[in-house]
């Protein structure tokens, strides 16, 4: 995979969680500032969503910790536990919220 294609591939990942948070309705700020998404929870928490080019690897950084996802067929994948990003995306914001989501 080349630069171009990593960065596209990120975008659909970026977007996806974007609309998931928007129909959910859940109470998650989120912005995008370069290569870095910031979703932010009513208790000021964060979780960072960030593009590692050199790598082609997407990082994620919560109360969890810190996970790092390559691309393993479609899929990003986490390195340290196997799961897919967009899940542990989800499972995130449920821990940070400290509400169940609705996710559509």
């Amino acid at each position: 995979m080349n630069d171009t294609e990593f960065h596209q591939l990120v975008d659909i990942q970026m977007q996806n969680i974007e609309e998931a948070i928007d129909e959910s309705e859940a109470d998650v700020d989120y912005e995008v500032t370069g290569n870095v998404m910031t979703l932010e929870f009513e208790d000021r928490s964060q979780i960072i969503i960030n593009r590692q080019e050199p790598m082609h690897e997407v990082w994620l950084a919560s109360k969890s910790g810190g996970f790092h996802f390559k691309l393993v067929g479609d899929k990003w994948t986490c390195s340290k536990t196997g799961m897919e990003l967009f899940e542990m995306v989800k499972e995130e914001c449920v821990k940070h919220a400290g509400e169940e989501i609705d996710w559509v």
